[in-house]
Order: C-alpha cells, then sequence, then structure tokens
C-alpha cells in the first residue's frame, strides 16, 4: 500500500458538522427521555414493515456465471432479474471471504476502542471522510442513530492516509487489500450487467476505471426505545453499485418494494450488492436505485461495511448509448463530478429530516 498525502477538487464535494457520539451516548441512555430529540423520529415507524418469506432478495451464485458453467443462462437471468426487480440481491461463492473476514476483525476493533482515540480520526470542516455523521448540515436537522467511519479508498493517489488508523494492529493494509478485492467483484459485476444490457462491456468499465471508492463502517448501537430512532434514514446511493458486508450477526437492513419495507436476511458470508442512482441512469431506467433503510435493535449492536464504488471524473452520468437508440434517453447526462457534487449539497434534504 502507498502512502500518499491528498489534495483533490473531490474532498470538497460536502462536508458534515460534528454531533455527540452516538456509541457514547447509548451507553447513557436508558429510558426515552434520555434520548436527545434530534434522534426521536416515531413518524418512519408508520410505514408497513412485511413478515412474508416469499419477499426475500435473489441470491446470486458467482460460480455459475462463467460461460463455460451449465447453469450460465439461467443465472444471468436471475441476475439480470434481480437488478430489474429488485435492485438488491447477495452474491455467494465471491472468492473474497478471507480479506472479508480480516476486515470485520479490525472494523470491531476499531469500534472498541477509547471514543478519544476514534476522536483522532475525526471529520474535518467541509469534509465527509473521518469518523462521525454524514451530511449532518444544520443544528437542528433530526439525525441518525449511527456512528460511522467514512475513508476514500481508490484510486490509491486519492488515499489520504491522515485518516488511515495505525491501531487496530493490520488496519491499514487489511483495508487495503479489502479495497482492491471489493473494487474486483464490482467490475466482475459491472461486465456481467452489460452483457445481460446488450451493451460493451469494454465501455461500461472503463468508466469505472480508476474510478471513485469509498468505504464507510458503520456502527449502530442498541437502543432502548427503538421504535423511536432510525439508524440510517430511507435513501438511495448516488453511486453505480454498493457492496456491503454484514459484520453482526443482527438484522436492520430494510428495503423498499411495493410501498412495504422488506426486511433484508444476510446470508452468512454473502456480501449484499445494490444498484445505485448512476448505474439505473446508465441503464436507461432498465436497472432499478431502490430506497433502503437501517433500524436499530432494542439490546444489540450492528455493524456493517458498504464500499460504495462511483464511475471516474472523466466519465459522464447519462444513458449509455446503444440503450437510447430505440426509445431515446430517459435521463440527462452530467459530468460524475456534478453529479456527485449534487447529492452531497442535497442529500439531508429529505422529507424526514
Amino acid at each position: 500500500m502507498e502512502n500518499h498525502e491528498v489534495m483533490n477538487t473531490r474532498k470538497d464535494l460536502g462536508g458534515s458538522l460534528p454531533v455527540e457520539n452516538v456509541q457514547e451516548l447509548a451507553s447513557n441512555c436508558l429510558q426515552e427521555e434520555d434520548i436527545p430529540h434530534r434522534y426521536i423520529r416515531p413518524e418512519i415507524w408508520l410505514d408497513e414493515v412485511s413478515t412474508e418469506e416469499s419477499s426475500r432478495i435473489p441470491v446470486i451464485n458467482m460460480s455459475k456465471l462463467s460461460t463455460d458453467h451449465l447453469g450460465y443462462h439461467d443465472e444471468m437471468a436471475r441476475l439480470h432479474q434481480a437488478c430489474k426487480e429488485w435492485g438488491f440481491f447477495q452474491i455467494i461463492n465471491h472468492g473474497a471471504n478471507t480479506i472479508i473476514a480480516k476486515m470485520k476483525e479490525v472494523t470491531e476493533d476499531f469500534f472498541k476502542l477509547p471514543l478519544q482515540q476514534k476522536m483522532a480520526y475525526a471529520q474535518l470542516p467541509n469534509n465527509l471522510e473521518g469518523y462521525g455523521q454524514a451530511f449532518v448540515v444544520s443544528e437542528d436537522q433530526k439525525l441518525d442513530w449511527c456512528d460511522m467511519f467514512f475513508l476514500y479508498t481508490l484510486p490509491v493517489p486519492q488515499r489520504n492516509i491522515r485518516f488511515w488508523p495505525n491501531t487496530p494492529t493490520h488496519f491499514r493494509s487489511t483495508l487495503d487489500e479489502y479495497s482492491i478485492e471489493m473494487n474486483k467483484v464490482c467490475i466482475s459485476l459491472l461486465k456481467l450487467m452489460a452483457t445481460n444490457l446488450g451493451v460493451d462491456s469494454n465501455i461500461l468499465c472503463s468508466m469505472y476505471k480508476d474510478g471513485i471508492q469509498g468505504i464507510r463502517m458503520n456502527y449502530y448501537p442498541p437502543c432502548s426505545r427503538a421504535d423511536t430512532v432510525i439508524g440510517l434514514a430511507p435513501h438511495s446511493d448516488a453511486t453505480g453499485l454498493t457492496l456491503l458486508v454484514q459484520v453482526s450477526d443482527v438484522q436492520g437492513l430494510q428495503i423498499k418494494k411495493n410501498n412495504t419495507w422488506l426486511p433484508i436476511e444476510p446470508i452468512p458470508g454473502a456480501i449484499i450488492v445494490n444498484i445505485g442512482d448512476t448505474m439505473e441512469i446508465m441503464s436507461n431506467g432498465e436497472y432499478s436505485s431502490i430506497e433502503h433503510r437501517v433500524v436499530v435493535d432494542f439490546q444489540k449492536e450492528r455493524l456493517s461495511i458498504a464500499a460504495f464504488h462511483s464511475s471516474n471524473f472523466t466519465s459522464k452520468i447519462g444513458p449509455l448509448p446503444d440503450l437510447v437508440k430505440e426509445n431515446g434517453a430517459n435521463y440527462k447526462t452530467t459530468e460524475t463530478e456534478d453529479f456527485l457534487r449534487l447529492f452531497e449539497n442535497f442529500a439531508h434534504l429529505r422529507p424526514w429530516t
């Protein structure tokens, strides 16, 4: 891993105001009246939550997605349907189990550090990178019941090692390896999606060559009034693809389908994949970026790791040319930086804040 100090325009894409540490707050909040009002949002629980097993998201077996496998065509069809109708799916047999286990370990160890040590990596003004919360822009904004540690990880020259901890041991080397492995999985999926969309995979993948990757480690403390707070408010991802790994065995991720929230039950060892806004645009609406949220548990903490993958800054975000020949473009084309800046500037302007 190379050590680069970073000065890059993408760093000013957004920032976040400092707020009280939720992990510390949770250790002192025993009753509802102890929870600061900025976290109280009982109205979000008015929506229906499904309990039907038939609503489980698709599972894609990556070992079947080589052209010489007998199940290749069936599995490709399942992948295409998952991207079109769900926007979320789980992948198994992805080949990244060893580094995932290591990354889970250093993530748990980081959040176990004393608060003072973690705060050494706190976000700086006008910067999303670091330890804290994302997209907090006002003193009266509603807050998520979550602490996060966000780092830009690719391209390698864009890394700001000032935010990469030396403790836990092997954190830096593990994150480096994890970052590269998740990018490989992302590119593999992009090639498969391009095939399903009937476009040249080289064109799509070239847009992600030296693309932007950010990794966010999430800590959702338990809450004695979990029915009045939200771990992560409803949103869609502005990225191309997001690869999510569940660290603990506590469920919390929910997706919205047919106006109903569906809890996702992670398969041990699987990676949860979701289509982001830019992939929906590039597919000209063929694939869906859907709303999702995270709820918290009354008694147990939940940890997860999300790897966000966006196209490079030299690419434009718009429908791929081959997909607009018959029916035209359903979306406008814009520069990657302009799109991400728009997202960062307005991410806090959501109906639940």
